[in-house]
């Protein structure tokens, strides 16, 4: 967000090539007051590469510090970090997460990302620059990517899917409610330098989503019941296994207060587990 006296015509949109430990952020950081970070290098399913931790590290940890440190150097007032609900973990069982859990990062993704939010931390430590983290769930709406857009284009292709016998709870944000989250971070007080869990209130199991996703584009939720645990066999002599984890398993985001009519978030300040509306 630039300051408006100053934002001159044609300055919204700048190329800066390559996000990393060498990318020059200075043209970009001009005259802005709160930075947005979403960038990243997304999970990745069946990854090849030899060393995906060290890639991830490259653009989700070098490249986020890179933009913190600049943004500071610039007077940036806010940092917003996007980071992601897999940095509590994969799945809940007894107990929803919340944003005072122990970290448990289960893949080279999420562990970049929580070392993306340590080093923030340490930077707002020794800067006057305000750090607010964000871990959303899957997102979901128009025009997002990843596992949503995988499991929407195969109910468009109407694959029938053995998903009807699972019973699972998955918190879930649209895109319009984490734009409003985003929004409301800008210029809230009360979140500088904390870190939230949010999502929809309405938590949804896999045939759930599936039947709102067809509903939404016009398409049959074509579902069958076949057995979950048989579904997991499967997916482990396939090597996706990963994949039908998060199909099958819960993830549950523990939400007391409310973003407006919808979100709920829950706030941590230094980890002390404290809940407050915003």
């Amino acid at each position: 967000m630039r300051n408006k006296q100053k934002t001159q015509k044609n300055k919204d949109i700048l190329v800066v090539g390559n996000i990393d430990s060498t990318t020059d952020w200075k043209d970009p950081l001009a005259d802005v007051e709160v930075v947005i970070h979403l960038a990243n290098r997304a999970h990745i399913l069946n990854e090849k590469v030899a060393d995906p931790l060290a890639i991830f590290r490259e653009v989700n940890v070098a490249g986020t510090i890179q933009l913190a440190k600049q943004a500071v150097e610039s007077g940036v007032k806010r940092f917003i970090f996007v980071s992601s609900i897999k940095v509590n973990g994969e799945q809940t069982s007894k107990h929803p997460f919340t944003a005072s859990d122990k970290p448990n990062p289960q893949d080279p993704y999420a562990i970049s990302k929580l070392e993306a939010e340590n080093a923030l931390r340490e930077i707002a430590r020794h800067s006057s620059m305000e750090i607010v983290i964000i871990r959303p769930p899957l997102v979901y709406g128009q025009g997002v990517k990843g596992n949503f857009e995988r499991l929407s284009r195969l109910v468009e292709l109407g694959i029938p899917l053995p998903f009807a016998s699972i019973k699972n709870k998955r918190s879930l944000i649209s895109l319009e409610n984490l734009v409003q989250l985003l929004s409301k971070a800008i210029i809230d007080p009360t979140v500088a330098n904390q870190t939230l869990l949010v999502s929809d209130k309405e938590d949804l199991s896999t045939p759930q989503l599936i039947k709102k996703i067809a509903a939404s584009i016009g398409k049959p939720a074509r579902l069958f019941h076949f057995p979950p645990a048989l579904l997991k066999i499967m997916g482990k002599l396939t090597g996706q296994g990963n994949a039908i984890e998060r199909l099958i398993g819960n993830l549950q985001i523990d939400g007391i207060s409310h973003l407006g009519s919808d979100p709920k978030s829950t706030k941590s300040s230094k980890h002390n587990g404290k809940k407050t509306k915003i």
